[in-house]
């Protein structure tokens, strides 16, 4: 074994050698009660300033990553969770980098010769012990095999699997104290996220589960020459290491390098999303994590895919489907959209799927037509919050990973050419629909569906009368919102005069029960009792405003 002369990096709080699972129990609850406290404020204060929301929104960030591997994972797949989290915490989260130091080479290399049952150059020709990446679950190195191809050898982190066990036995039994002593809880069905995360980590950190998904993606692309996937090499891969072709590329939102090499960013843009309609609607096995360090272009600009841990399963429609699906959003026909999200399992049927018609209308009426702006997607963003707060829904696991993966897929298009339009660029996946071969009707579908759409544009309003229209609903729509706000501020401020009353009781409570004592001890008595009498009549008081509050907060709960 090569031993290296290296310093050894500070440890974090999560790679403490002593870290017993009190210490870690505790580390966690505390986190989770001060951020439930600081939710909670901010639902009782709305009005406060932005800038303390935020600072609690970096707090959680920060915490996170000081918890380590877990919880930078969960923070991670709850930034989409819009549905779950306020807004400032979301947009935090969505900067969350999964960038820690690198562990120790020394301990790399062990780990490798300890899984592969070699010494580290009987297994490779060349092996460079400082690694070129480094995350929160492993880092990678570059070597050689002896037959001559050039490698990257992806390590786990030491003692993971230890702390993962231990961390979702802590996640599990906070959820079952919170459905048994707090009911509130159930409506966020944290049962079903528990269960869904740590079905996505425990793959994640399996490289055999990994490999065979670059096996299964690779296959899907077999005949795309400009997708290009990683070949993996089994004899050296095992569930803690993985050994994969070494594709070098330029990192995918580097606008600049890439019309440096004469690259045209548009083709890639359009390459990139084509082969993203590809995994959602023709195979139904996509990457559901696209950050710009998993995608990569190749010098002759081909699109490179790294990284295959986190992916997520759909029901892949027909090519019939997909057509009349394209012409339904060019003609934003809300119903079709919807009932095609229904039958991918992405939107779960509800009695009322009023809220889920809104956002989708939202949704095509905004990002059809014309380039995406990041002033549009503050606006979305705003819309979104305004119907959630109105009528609460829950959103299915798939489709909070589809939308992770496409809003991260749209901030990577935007770098590299702000003007870019979604539809245009989904021309060629539509086109290819019609020249593939198979069975299926897809060219009558696609003359059917074209038909209809020329008769659809021939029967719109004139812009007057579509002008008109849209001014009344968007008046309706901010009447009902200026409705809906007026009643909430109007709660709030009870509740903030109910705050205020056990805040003033509360302080009067101890002082006159302090007072009472001191003047006992003086031998005051009759002075202490009158003291001790005004405690306990402000302590009553106390106790019903604390019921009037508690008994409005579960009304309020009821009437959601």
């Amino acid at each position: 074994m090569v031993m290296l002369q290296t310093a050894d990096p500070k440890p974090l709080r999560w790679q403490r050698a002593r870290y017993s699972p009190t210490t870690r129990k505790v580390d966690i609850v505390v986190s989770s009660v001060q951020l439930m406290f600081y939710l909670w404020w901010d639902s009782k204060i709305p009005g406060q300033s932005v800038r303390f929301r935020n600072r609690r929104a970096q707090w959680l960030v920060g915490t996170l990553l000081d918890l380590g591997p877990t919880f930078i994972k969960l923070g991670q797949a709850l930034s989409t969770r819009a549905d779950l989290l306020p807004l400032e915490y979301v947009q935090a989260l969505g900067k969350l980098q999964d960038k820690v130091p690198s562990f120790d080479p020394n301990e790399a290399i062990a780990i490798i010769e300890a899984e592969l049952g070699a010494s580290i150059y009987h297994l490779y020709r060349e092996f460079d012990p400082i690694p070129i990446a480094a995350a929160s679950l492993g880092q990678v190195h570059k070597a050689r095999l002896h037959t001559g191809e050039q490698v990257v050898v992806k390590v786990q982190r030491p003692g993971l699997d230890k702390l993962f066990e231990m961390d979702f036995k802590i996640l599990r039994q906070m959820i079952r104290f919170g459905d048994r002593f707090l009911p509130w809880t159930r409506q966020y069905n944290l049962d079903e996220i528990y269960l869904e995360f740590s079905d996505i980590l425990a793959s994640e950190i399996d490289y055999i589960q990994e490999a065979m998904n670059a096996d299964r993606f690779r296959y899907n692309f077999r005949d795309h020459a400009r997708i290009l996937v990683p070949e993996v090499y089994l004899k050296h891969t095992t569930r803690r290491v993985i050994t994969m072709e070494y594709l070098p590329g330029i990192k995918i939102n580097d606008r600049q390098s890439l019309e440096a090499c004469g690259i045209d960013v548009k083709e890639i843009n359009q390459l990139g999303i084509c082969a993203y309609l590809k995994q959602l609607l023709q195979d139904g096995f996509f990457q559901a994590d696209p950050h710009p360090g998993n995608m990569a272009v190749s010098q002759d600009g081909n699109l490179i895919f790294y990284d295959f841990g986190m992916m997520a399963e759909v029901q892949p429609i027909n090519k019939d489907q997909m057509v009349k699906t394209f012409f339904a959003v060019l003609r934003k026909d809300t119903d079709q959209v919807v009932e095609t999200l229904i039958d991918l399992g992405l939107i779960e049927p509800m009695a009322d799927m009023t809220p889920v018609r809104r956002v989708t209308q939202f949704l095509l009426e905004k990002f059809t037509e014309k380039p995406i702006e990041l002033q549009a997607f503050g606006e979305m963003r705003s819309e979104l919050y305004a119907l959630y707060e109105q009528q609460p829904f829950r959103l299915p696991a798939k489709m909070t990973f589809i939308l992770k993966a496409l809003t991260t897929l749209d901030g990577v298009a935007r770098s590299l050419d702000p003007q870019y339009s979604l539809l245009a660029c989904a021309k060629p996946f539509v086109k290819s629909l019609t020249l593939s071969q198979g069975k299926g009707s897809a060219v009558g579908e696609l003359a059917r569906q074209a038909k209809d759409y020329v008769l659809f544009r021939m029967r719109q309003p004139s812009a007057a009368e579509l002008f008109m229209r849209q001014l009344d609903e968007r008046l309706d729509q901010r009447d009902a919102q200026l409705r809906a706000q007026y009643l909430t501020t109007e709660r709030e401020l009870k509740e903030l005069r109910l705050t205020l009353k056990i805040l003033i009781l509360t302080s009067l409570t101890g002082f006159t029960l302090l007072t009472g004592a001191v003047l006992l001890v003086g031998t005051y008595t009759y002075w202490a009792i009158a003291a001790f009498v005004v405690s306990g009549l402000a302590a009553i008081g106390l106790l019903r405003v604390c019921s009037v509050l508690a008994i409005r907060d579960r009304i309020h709960r009821w009437g959601r």
